[in-house]
This record gives structure tokens, sequence and C-alpha cells, in this order.
């Protein structure tokens, strides 16, 4: 019985850091994200995870971030990355520059989708001019594979750049159900974006 206890309490430690990380979005109330000075008001409860893709970017998911995945980008400043980079001798990644245009967003995700996710498939399918945060921006889509995997998965991205910095969230899922399924809750959230 003793062995049991020291076991649970084990597997208990083991796991509470894992656990800890994630946290639950509430519905109705303002937060702030990606460490920035943007804020969201969700109208439906999402899953905060704890890993983030990059310094000021974070993560919420409804079912798992496999199944939707919508990533926040807050004030990501010139010269630096949406993602964490692995090698900037042999993998270097494209940084955001302050004199980019919205137009040149697509092409900054696209470039750092193939590199840091090692997908040759990518296409981005639309663009159109939209407000975001209250600025002059862009909503534009998106198609991707992920390396070793045959499930197509698509994405819709809302960016500006504001002040010299990129403000960009994307929500992404797999073409079958999930997409069309998550993409309203998505698009209200970055309707509610403000700075």
């Amino acid at each position: 019985m003793k062995g049991f206890k020291v076991a649970v309490i084990g597997l208990a430690l083991v796991a509470a850091p894992v656990l800890a990380g994630n946290k639950l979005i509430p519905a109705g109330q303002p937060v702030a994200v990606a460490k920035s000075v943007l804020t969201v008001t969700p109208s439906v409860e999402w899953n905060r995870l704890g890993a983030r893709p990059g310094r000021n970017s974070e993560t919420w998911t409804f079912d798992g971030d496999a199944l939707n995945d919508l990533t926040f980008y807050g004030g990501i400043e010139p010269e630096q990355t949406l993602f964490r980079e692995v090698s900037k001798r042999t993998k270097p990644l494209p940084r955001v520059k302050a004199t980019m245009l919205v137009t040149d967003i697509p092409t900054l995700v696209e470039n750092s989708y193939r590199i840091a996710l090692d997908t040759p498939l990518f296409t981005v399918e639309g663009m159109e001019p939209m407000a975001f945060a209250g600025q002059p921006g862009i909503r534009f889509t998106y198609s991707f594979t992920r390396p070793n995997e045959d499930l197509p998965r698509k994405g819709e991205g809302r960016a500006a750049m504001i002040g010299g910095k990129l403000y960009l969230i994307t929500f992404e899922a797999p073409r079958l159900h999930y997409f069309d399924a998550g993409v309203a809750a998505f698009r209200q959230v970055a309707d509610s974006a403000k700075l």
C-alpha cells in the first residue's frame, strides 16, 4: 500500500507541470494576449495552452492544437520572428520589418510555416483588406499540410502593422469538420481585438 501511495504521488508530481501550464479562458471577459497590449473578448470558453510558439505569442484551442489552433502574435518587433528559431544558421526564419505592408504579412506567415514546420505544401488562397484592432489590416486564408500527415488543414488570419509592430491572429484546423466548426468563434475573437 505504501508503494502505491508513493507511485501516485510521484505520478502527480510528474503530471502537475504539464497541467499547470494550461488555463481555461472564460467567455465574456476581456483578456490581454501574447504578452502584449492586444486584448480580446471571447464569446465562448477556450483553453490557453502553456507552450508558446514564439516569444510574444500564445495558443488557444477547443479540442487540442492538432484539431483547432487559435494563435495570437502580439506586437512582434522589427527583426523578430514569429516562431522560436531552431537554427539561425541552417534554417533562418523570416523577420518582421517595420516597413512591411499588410499585403506582406501572408507571405511572412507562409515562409515562416515552410521553414518552421518543414512543409512544402502551403498556399495562400485569398487576401482582402479588413480592419484589425481598429487599424487598417488584412484578412487572409491559407491551406497547408504538416509533414508526415495527409490531413489537409485550412487557416484564416487577421493582421495589421501598428506602430511598426506586427499584430496577428491565426486560426487553423483540419479542413474536414474542425475548421468549419470553429471558424465562427475565431472570427468573433478577431472582431473583438483592441489595443
